[in-house]
């Protein structure tokens, strides 16, 4: 790893609101920042390697997908415009169940690069045949909280666990740090209680954290409330799931004492609101949930359901569309959803060293290139960050401490060999 210096970014650390720093500097060493903020803040023996101009630019943390299925993006096109169990049960379990594992690391390839090009420095991934995903993450250099999706009933049920365990053995702390690992029960309506509580007693032994879909739909409320008496939060709750660590997607439909539980607990919530909408899921009620001191980041789901993997359009349509859904311009500004994408999806995935620039974090950031004409006039960046920016000003991205994309060169994954082999892929799942 290089010793990296950028000179004369804007540096954007989101320690706080006004923690900006025009003409100012980063200095790397190894996979750390070492310095990061005013000009003059970088100890003057240190000596650079590489040497960045960051001359119009502003350098911040990359963004955190706090939850998508990668390998779903073989399958973004595929079916559109439908309500979530419709889609699920007639259109995408039956492709999933043709997948192979060629299919998946190259669906998974494909993702990395959607996410590297868009400025995306981690994502935590629930999906099957999770060795082709870890691959895919140790070869383009991304980092990745990875997870087996687990779906608790039928002949796969044990061999889910198995392969979860495995993972976890595996691909724990591997890619230079770059991989860890969770484990995946897919959802409350898919996993039964007692199949949950064998996926927590495998969680504490392996010390690893639970990412599991929670109150995405009415009808998942509607069967939990049938068969046990109780909203998902509250039997998830009930059998003692979130005295772990857990990152519970979607959490759309909520009640206050649900809210109250997931703040008591520190339950890390992924707010996927464009998945969301497109599904005509609902609206989470994430306002209510920061008001009461939950941890809420921002993920896209599949690019399946999204049907893109865009953080900068996640953070635009979040802070949108809770000013619609309350009525209230101010209910989510802009450095409330640049958190949601950054530090507080660091906090949501429990990775203590990311979402930051201080000295002492690793050194995953991206330069954003504000030389464009819809970032003009420059008045507030944080507000043009998620306004106004998009994905394609992404210039840069630094992610472990290695420079894995610059001028908008991807350098660890040969963009048009992915692309073609994903294509093939979809292709042949399709029928085509």
């Amino acid at each position: 790893m290089a010793r990296i210096l950028i000179k004369g970014a804007t540096v954007l650390t989101m320690e706080k609101h006004d923690a900006v720093f025009h003409n100012g500097e980063v200095a790397i060493a190894g996979d750390s920042i070492i310095a990061a903020g005013p000009q003059g803040c970088v100890p003057k023996n240190f000596i650079a390697e590489h040497v960045i101009d960051g001359s119009g630019m502003v350098a911040m943390p990359g963004f955190i997908n706090c939850h998508t299925h990668a390998s779903m993006t073989l399958l973004r096109s595929y079916a559109d415009d439908l309500p979530l169990m419709k889609w699920l049960n007639e259109k995408i379990w039956p492709l999933e169940a043709k997948l192979q594992p060629e299919d998946c690391y190259w669906g998974a390839m494909l993702c990395c690069l959607e996410m590297i090009k868009s400025g995306t420095t981690t994502f935590a991934d629930m999906y099957f045949e999770m060795d082709e995903v870890a691959l895919a993450v140790e070869e383009s250099g991304i980092r990745a909280c990875l997870a087996r999706g687990m779906v608790g009933a039928g002949p796969a049920a044990e061999r889910a666990i198995e392969e979860n365990v495995k993972l976890v053995k595996d691909w724990s702390g591997r890619a230079d740090g770059r991989i860890t690992t969770m484990f995946g029960p897919h959802a409350p309506y898919t996993c039964p209680p007692d199949y949950l509580k064998r996926v927590m007693t495998l969680a504490e032994k392996y010390d690893a954290g639970i990412h599991i879909h929670v109150a995405e739909t009415q009808d998942e409320i509607r069967q939990i409330e049938e068969k046990y008496g109780m909203t998902p939060v509250q039997l998830l709750d009930s059998i003692g799931l979130f005295d772990l660590p857990v990152l519970a997607a979607h959490c759309v439909h909520l009640k206050q004492e649900d809210i109250a539980v997931l703040a008591a607990k520190k339950v890390g919530v992924a707010h996927c609101p464009a998945s969301n909408m497109k599904l005509a899921s609902g609206i989470a009620p994430v306002t209510e949930l920061l008001k009461a001191g939950a941890i809420v980041g921002l993920g896209t789901d599949g690019a399946a359901s999204n049907n893109n993997l865009d953080m900068m359009e996640e953070m635009r349509i979040a802070s949108l569309l809770h000013k619609i859904a309350t009525g209230d311009p101010m209910a989510m500004p802009s450095f409330k959803s640049l958190q949601m994408a950054t530090s507080n999806g660091a906090r949501v995935l429990g990775l203590g060293d990311v979402g930051m620039l201080k000295p002492g974090m690793k050194a995953d950031l991206i330069l954003v290139d504000f030389q464009r004409p819809h970032l003009y006039p420059q008045h507030d960046l944080i507000a043009h960050l998620v306004y106004a920016a998009q994905s394609a000003d992404v210039d840069t991205v630094i992610i472990n401490g290695e420079v894995v994309m610059e001028d908008r060169l991807v350098l660890t994954i040969d963009e048009e060999e992915v692309m073609s082999r994903a294509q093939e892929s979809a292709f042949r799942l399709a029928g085509r």
